[in-house]
């Protein structure tokens, strides 16, 4: 059975990740040419870094709790989430997660397709969902996230 992405929330997100690169055109303009394009961390977020082993796992023990995009490398095993800016210590003692500083550059495809074996594991939507550290945080622990229900019974 084929899984459907709605085309007006992809088109969205892809908008939003061009609002959030310094030279929009040039973004369309590598995108276009099939190239990744770079986007720093900073004004728009921060980015921290996992194995895409580890991001899977925490993917799947957030469950339907809200987060914000995560970007895999399939051939290097890493991905990326968006975490919001600003971020200082928050992320600093959780095991297998690498806060990257203001200025650093993620290089992203497009939303609409992958590129250079880099895919959106979960797509930015054009809200501009960003994930909660603490929620991240909770989700890398050695415990791992539980929501509320689960955490109860």
């Amino acid at each position: 059975m084929a899984t459907h992405v709605p085309l007006a929330p992809v088109r969205a997100g892809q908008e939003w990740l061009l609002s959030c690169a310094p030279d929009p055109v040039a973004t369309q303009q590598a995108w276009d040419a099939q190239q990744l394009a770079a986007i720093p961390a900073g004004p728009h977020w921060q980015v921290a870094e996992a194995t895409l082993a580890r991001s899977l796992e925490a993917i799947r023990r957030l469950g339907s709790n809200p987060h914000g995009p995560v970007l895999a490398d399939i051939p290097r095993g890493l991905a990326w989430w968006l975490l919001p800016p600003g971020l200082t210590d928050e992320l600093d003692d959780v095991a297998g997660l690498t806060v990257h500083p203001t200025g650093w550059t993620l290089n992203c495809p497009p939303v609409v397709h992958s590129l250079s074996g880099r895919w959106w594991l979960a797509l930015p939507d054009g809200t501009g969902q960003l994930t909660d550290p603490t929620l991240l945080a909770a989700a890398f622990g050695p415990g791992g996230y539980r929501p509320e229900a689960e955490a109860q019974a």
